[in-house]
């Protein structure tokens, strides 16, 4: 098995997975038959900044080259060869959270995780609102309570995200989300697939008074459904993932698969094509 495995490797059929959680990165590299084959993690920790939990974005991309670091490793030792490329890449992170930028792409304030418990009146205020629970972990309970506390990045807005669409804005260039993740930044409209229109429209009216130039649809990722183009993997992307250049130098045309999964798990899972990334399938968790 060890020869098959290893040539598997070297010809990119595998799959990595990447996932940011909250005490530790950990990295799985998967077979075609969905069976794991070596697994990598690096650990990190949250920090309290004016009193809010948080993590320094730069420790998010070393502990995602530590991760794959370790993975790549452990691959050379259990198998004899080096890893290179890939068919799929896929990350997913902790939920909910408040990641805002400005029109330039700068963090205006550092990353609010889903760990605070500091948006109680704005999840009260949105419930009401909304007519529909607003946790005060959601993205949206963030950015209104920032609003309710007169601060002044809020009317610098350009964009908001979780920490895995920040990080697959950061390898593609592209603001997306996938839905499970959306479902944490503000309320869905299944039968849409997308933010619910009329609660946006009622969030937009609420704070229409305050005069800001962005409306709420226009600073939220664009969600996208699952098996559509996701943008691509951009050469800045890919020195992200691993420095030295040796992942993803090249990347295998991959035709897309469907996967039958729970309702309940869907990260999203991105298939490389020449230069291309995209956002392929749902698979079932494997750490």
């Amino acid at each position: 098995m060890k020869y098959d495995e290893a040539k598997m490797i070297n010809n990119g059929e595998a799959v990595l997975g990447v996932e940011l959680g909250s005490t530790r990165i950990k990295t799985v590299l998967i077979g075609p038959d969905k069976r794991p084959l070596a697994s990598g993690g690096f650990g990190w920790e949250n920090i309290q900044v004016d009193g809010i939990w948080s993590f320094a974005l730069e420790d998010a991309w070393s502990g995602i080259t530590g991760a794959i670091s370790e993975l790549n490793s452990n691959i050379i030792d259990q198998y004899g060869v080096e890893l290179t490329s890939l068919s799929a890449v896929g990350f997913s992170a902790m939920m909910h959270g408040y990641l805002a930028f400005d029109s330039h792409g700068k963090l205006l304030v550092p990353f609010r995780t889903w760990r605070n418990n500091i948006t109680a009146e704005a999840s009260k205020e949105l419930t009401q609102l909304f007519q529909y629970p607003i946790l005060q972990r959601w993205s949206v309970a963030h950015l209104h309570q920032a609003i309710l506390n007169g601060e002044n990045h809020v009317k610098d807005l350009a964009f908001i995200t979780t920490l895995s669409g920040y990080v697959h804005w950061c390898l593609t260039g592209e603001k997306v989300i996938g839905i499970g993740d959306a479902s944490g930044m503000f309320p869905i409209d299944i039968s849409k697939g997308d933010y619910n229109q009329t609660m946006i429209d009622a969030y937009d009216s609420k704070i229409a008074s305050n005069g800001y130039s962005w409306k709420l649809g226009d600073i939220l990722p664009k969600i996208v459904p699952v098996g559509q183009e996701a943008g691509r993997l951009t050469e800045d992307g890919a020195k992200l993932l691993d420095p030295s250049g040796k992942l993803c130098r090249e990347f295998r045309y991959v035709r897309p698969k469907a996967t039958p999964v729970p309702g309940w798990w869907q990260p999203t899972v991105y298939v490389f094509e020449p230069e291309m990334f995209r956002q392929e399938h749902r698979c079932s968790p494997c750490w």
